[in-house]
């Protein structure tokens, strides 16, 4: 039961890690001088779903 839950965890991870990179390309494109902002979110969910941390 606990690889399972560590699983689904892992799975929310790399769907929270896509979504932050893609609201930081979307801030790239419309307003670059605030991209900085989402960039912490996407490189800690990155971390998180490949169990770096």
């Amino acid at each position: 039961m606990e690889a399972n839950a560590e699983n689904k965890s892992t799975a929310m991870d790399w769907i929270l890690f896509l979504v932050s990179t893609a609201v930081v390309i979307l801030m790239l494109i419309f307003m670059n001088e605030w991209f900085w902002v989402a960039l912490p979110f996407s490189l800690t969910y990155l971390v998180k779903a490949l169990r770096a941390m």
